[in-house]
């Protein structure tokens, strides 16, 4: 069993930066693949990024660039930096822990977070 937990988010201007983080529970934190979600109002969850348990990491196009995501396995933490935010980043960002199968499907993660609000203004 993994417990996640998403801190900081808030609301920010297009062309700020805010750093996500996910705490989680357990010993076996650092054997998940982790990735990051995000849904907007009226809009499917969609895959924002992963990263894999040696710490590689892939990203969806939109975020590319933009992005980076983390873990720091000895604090059970990931974590995503999200520099140059544009409005349309605006959701609620979920981590989760990674099942099987392709891990930019939703569906093939075992564990979520809450989510944290992210809100960009133009």
């Amino acid at each position: 069993q993994v417990q996640l937990v998403e801190s900081g988010g808030g609301l920010v201007q297009a062309g700020d930066s805010l750093r996500l983080s996910c705490a989680a529970s357990g010993r076996t934190f650092s054997t998940y693949q982790m990735g990051w979600f995000r849904q907007a109002p009226g809009k499917e969850r969609e895959f924002v990024g992963a990263i894999s348990r040696s710490g590689g990491s892939d990203y969806a196009d939109s975020v590319k660039g933009r992005f980076t995501i983390s873990r720091d396995n000895a604090k059970n933490t990931v974590y995503l930096q999200m520099n140059s935010l544009k409005p349309e980043d605006t959701a609620v960002y979920f981590c989760a822990a990674h099942n099987s199968g392709p891990y930019s499907w939703a569906r093939n993660y075992k564990y979520w977070g809450q989510g944290t609000q992210v809100t960009v203004s133009s």
